[in-house]
């Protein structure tokens, strides 16, 4: 009797108007900044408030902060056409991301992804010296014209900061490599001086922010370089390298300022085991975990000591170990300590044997293209 009492007055219970009327604004803003992101995008077409609401600068801080998208690991191969392959390590799912045409230029044939940075992408535009930087979720984009054509482009990161985003690259040209930076404030490019000789042995490897700078392995005897992005000038890290390195991958967490290091361990370029250093407050690399024996086997007969096709990416206290010509991911969870290999996608051929290009994709709406 009581418990129908009950639903017959919740029932019955409506709410007032006249309480969301005069509800302050900052606080009718603070209950929006909780609705999930495909209910807000609905709101907008409710009232020209909400419709200017939304996209205000106070309130686009208030979401970002308070709004918790999915990350995913994003897989890149030359036989997908706008077609991504997404799988979420925390619920251990796979889903499928299809970039509108739209957001492409008519005169773009090939598109190559080549660089990720919190919801925003980047593609090289074939035959052209052209990228192009993309939100997918807020589906607009930006081409960016490279100012030399023909140019040979090595090392480019694209880097998001609070009021934009920037893209580094090295060009080999010149008789002097030359580095370039894109800034999005003014959208303008700026030449420093390369650093001799060119950094690494690989491609695929992208820089890791730290302190403001990207940072840069080079080739043996291994040291690490870094070039300030405000400056735009080199600078040497200065700390003593792990003994007996067959190779050297840079990740970073930017989110906390911590810098690791990937490296195999061995002699005459054959690596008997795989270690993960993080650099200490005194600049000295401390280990943190050492490859399983195991794994480490299954890891060289991968990769089968081509070192140049290894690279290495940060996402989400995940340190990601992945190599050019094999469709699977090694990583170790930080929090748990522990490394797992991630399967093959399902979605892919089983003769697809080499071009695998893996980023961290974290989607956010108001990422700026």
């Amino acid at each position: 009797m009581i418990v129908n009492a009950l639903k017959s007055q919740t029932r019955s219970t409506k709410m007032d108007p006249k309480i969301w009327s005069k509800l302050p604004q900052e606080l009718l803003e603070h209950v929006l900044c909780f609705l999930p992101l495909k209910t807000l995008l609905n709101l907008r077409s409710t009232c020209k408030n909400f419709n200017s609401l939304v996209f205000s600068a106070p309130f686009v801080s208030k979401h970002s902060s308070a709004s918790h998208l999915s990350s995913f690991l994003l897989l890149s191969h030359p036989r997908f056409y706008c077609h991504f392959p997404l799988y979420d390590i925390t619920i251990g799912s796979w889903r499928n991301l299809t970039v509108p045409v739209s957001l492409f230029p008519s005169f773009a044939s090939q598109l190559n992804l080549i660089s990720s940075s919190n919801g925003l992408v980047c593609f090289s535009l074939s035959n052209s010296s052209s990228f192009l930087v993309c939100n997918v979720l807020a589906k607009s984009s930006r081409v960016i014209q490279h100012p030399f054509f023909p140019f040979s482009s090595e090392l480019l990161t694209l880097v998001s900061t609070p009021k934009g985003y920037k893209i580094f690259m090295l060009c080999s040209k010149f008789p002097s490599n030359y580095a370039f930076l894109y800034d999005s404030k003014d959208h303008s490019w700026r030449r420093y001086d390369g650093f001799q000789p060119l950094l690494i042995d690989t491609f695929h490897q992208e820089g890791a922010l730290y302190n403001g700078s990207l940072c840069f392995s080079t080739p043996e005897p291994f040291s690490i370089v870094c070039f300030n992005l405000e400056n735009g000038e080199w600078g040497n890290l200065n700390t003593e390298m792990p003994r007996e390195l067959t190779f050297v991958r840079l990740v970073s967490d930017a989110v906390k300022g911590k810098l690791y290091l990937v490296g195999g361990i061995g002699r005459n370029g054959i690596s008997r085991s795989v270690s993960l250093w993080e650099l200490g407050k005194g600049g000295n690399w401390e280990e943190l975990e050492r490859l399983p024996d195991l794994m480490c086997r299954k890891f060289v007969s991968v990769c089968y000591h081509k070192y140049e096709q290894v690279y290495c990416f940060w996402h989400q206290g995940t340190m990601c170990v992945c190599c050019h010509t094999w469709p699977e991911i090694l990583y170790y969870k930080l929090s748990r300590r522990s490394w797992h290999w991630l399967p093959k996608c399902p979605l892919m051929p089983d003769n697809w044997t080499c071009g695998f290009r893996w980023f961290s994709f974290a989607p956010q709406l108001y990422a700026l293209a």
